[in-house]
This record gives structure tokens, sequence and C-alpha cells, in this order.
């Protein structure tokens, strides 16, 4: 009978992307995991990946034996899982990911305090923009700030994003400050962009009244940590999630500007984690920590 140990490294060279991520993932010689792939496709007599200098590609029937791989790994999960859930004590490896302004200001005291509280988990955070593949890359919880439509991960909102207007008291000092969402096309704006797209109107409402109003600035910023940044150095006026000034707002390096105005929110913020028969216990509670204790309060 082939041996299921041959499918696991196989599924992990392909989720780790290569044999060298693959011997740190499984923590073995890479020389280990290159025989195990080569006894795979000795026994099965065919190649499973076609291999370059720079990357790696599945042949045809490498794509067929992946999804039997992963079925293989997701049972051995279930039953790892099982188990803890019968042993009910948090323990174990927890991969999280999110995206870079939260993970900084918000998450990573958070996961420092839950480790504390949890001293066997071993959290290991990816702080990335991008959007992960929480299968493939084998997340246990994704943080994110987005309209979700996936119907394969289940989604837990744990905040509202709502966004603020602001600006550092040296611009405010030498443009004067907005009384009015009109004011705002007088001023020096910094606008977000992405994907090509320049965010240049923004809506604000004040009594059931709602007024889009078209900003120009010569700054446009593609990361919301650098945008924080650069209204700091009185660059401008921006409007920015709340979440990611609370600490300039406290300490007055920026001021809330037209706060009798609202503004359109952000997408909420959801934990997001693939949809399991058996959910880790690690995975379940620090959900719970995020939603029921913590990240709720602060944002």
């Amino acid at each position: 009978m082939l041996n299921p140990q041959l499918l696991t490294t196989f599924s992990a060279i392909v989720s780790a992307g290569s044999i060298s991520a693959a011997a740190i993932r499984l923590d073995c010689g890479k020389s280990v995991v290159s025989r195990q792939l080569a006894r795979l496709e000795a026994e099965l007599g065919t190649r499973l990946i076609q291999r370059t200098t720079r990357k790696l590609m599945l042949t045809e029937v490498g794509k067929l034996v992946l999804l039997e791989a992963q079925q293989i790994d997701r049972a051995l999960s279930n039953v790892a899982q099982i188990s803890g859930q019968f042993q009910q004590e948090v323990r174990g490896p927890l991969r999280v990911a999110c995206p870079r302004p939260l993970g900084q200001r918000h998450l990573v005291p958070l996961i420092t305090e839950f480790t504390r509280l949890h001293p066997l988990v071993e959290v290991t955070l990816l702080v990335e923009d991008r959007l992960t593949d929480l299968i493939a890359e084998q997340i246990d919880v994704a943080i994110r700030v987005a309209h979700l439509d996936d119907s394969t991960l289940v989604a837990r909102k744990l905040a509202d994003n709502p966004r603020v207007l602001v600006a550092a008291p040296a611009y405010l000092a030498r443009a004067g400050v907005p009384r009015t969402a009109e004011d705002l096309t007088r001023h020096e704006c910094l606008l977000w962009t992405r994907d090509h797209r320049v965010y240049d109107e923004w809506s604000l409402s004040l009594g059931g009244v709602t007024t889009p109003v078209r900003v120009q600035g010569r700054i446009h910023v593609n990361d919301g940590m650098a945008l924080v940044a650069s209204a700091c150095t009185g660059a401008g006026i921006t409007v920015i999630d709340r979440l990611l000034v609370e600490q300039e707002l406290a300490s007055g390096a920026l001021v809330e500007l037209l706060p009798r105005y609202s503004l359109t929110p952000g997408p909420a913020i959801y934990a997001v984690y693939p949809a399991r028969q058996w959910l880790a216990l690690n995975t379940a509670t620090f959900v719970a920590f995020l939603l029921a204790q913590r990240f709720a309060q602060r944002a």
C-alpha cells in the first residue's frame, strides 16, 4: 500500500512552494523531502511536479493526486482536533494572518495577551496586505477588513469600521480649519489609492443630507500607516479608519475635523476561518478571545 506520509509530504511541498520551504515546515532535511517525493513518483510511475530553477509546477496527474493528498491532510487534522477537544486543553500551533496596519496597531498586543493566558499555544502571525488562501497556506484564522463572499469560510464580525477626517495641528495652523464639507475643496488632501484608482471623492453626511465632495491632493498613498504618517507631518487632511489613528488622536499628533458630520464607514472587520466539522480548540478559543473579550472593545 502507498505510504500516506508520502502524500502528506507532497501536499506540504505544493503548499510551501518549494522543497526547501516544505523541509522547514516539516522540520526535516531537504534531502529527506526530495527522496520522499521521488519515492512517491516512482511508486505511482509518473511525474507529479515539473521542477525548474525558479518554481514548481504541478502536472495534470499531480493536480489530481494533490486533491487526494489534501483530503488526507484534512482527515489527520480532524483527528488531531477531535483529540484536542476531548483533552480540553488549549495548546499547539496557531497560524494567524492579518493586514499590516491592524496587525501592527491592534493584533500584536492582543496576541501577546492571548499567549500569556494560554502558554501552550504557539502563534505564528503573518502580517500581509494580500488576501491569503486559508486552505492552501494552512491559516487557522485571518483578520479581514473586506466585504466577504467566499461561502467556504466562516466569518465572525469583530467590529464596525468607522472613519474619521484628520489633520495635524501644524497643517491647520498653516491652512486653516475647515468648517463645512465644501471647505475641503480648498484644502490639500492626502488620498488613498489602490489598483491604479485614486479615491478623491469623500461623502459626508449631516442632518440626513449626504454631500459628495471632490477633493484634490498631490500625495497618493496605498498604505494605511503611511497615510497616517503623511498626515502627522502636516502634509494635509485625510480620511482614515479610526482604528488606525486612535493613538495619534489621543496624543494630539492628529486632530479630528468636522465632528458633526458622519463619513461612510469602511468594510467591517471579521475573523475568518475555514469551515470544518471539527474546529481546533485553540482556534475556537482565539476567535472567542477576539470576539467577546478584547477586539470589539478596542475597536
